[in-house]
């Protein structure tokens, strides 16, 4: 089970597209749209983390769709930061229904672009 107090960190991927998620530690949430098996983005975007909070590379990263209290937007998140987000509410999003398809229940069905 992904607990909010101790971070898992692994090489398999615990989370699937379509899954909507939430933040470990800042508010946010959103729905998974993509994956890297291990960090996969500029030095200049890992560096820029405070170093006490820098996650591991080698580990899945995700890209959400993402949502806070003020504004959408595309996250970068590391999997020891992520936890399922079970409230059954849809992410507000405007890309979700280019590539979603209905929620049910914590996941999305996936529409035509993430399929293949």
């Amino acid at each position: 089970m992904v607990s909010a107090d101790t971070p898992i960190i692994t090489r398999e991927i615990l989370f699937s597209l379509g899954q909507v998620v939430k933040h470990r530690l800042f508010p946010f949430r959103g729905v998974i749209f993509d994956v890297d098996p291990e960090f996969d983005n500029c030095e200049e975007w890992y560096q820029a983390i405070p170093e006490a909070m820098r996650p591991a590379k080698d580990q899945p990263f995700y890209h959400l769709l993402a949502e806070n209290a003020e504004t959408t937007y595309i996250a970068y998140v590391s999997q020891q930061n992520l936890l399922p987000d079970t409230s059954g509410r849809p992410v507000s999003h405007p890309d979700v229904p280019d590539m979603f398809g209905a929620l049910q229940g914590d996941m999305y069905d996936l529409g035509p672009r993430l399929r293949n």
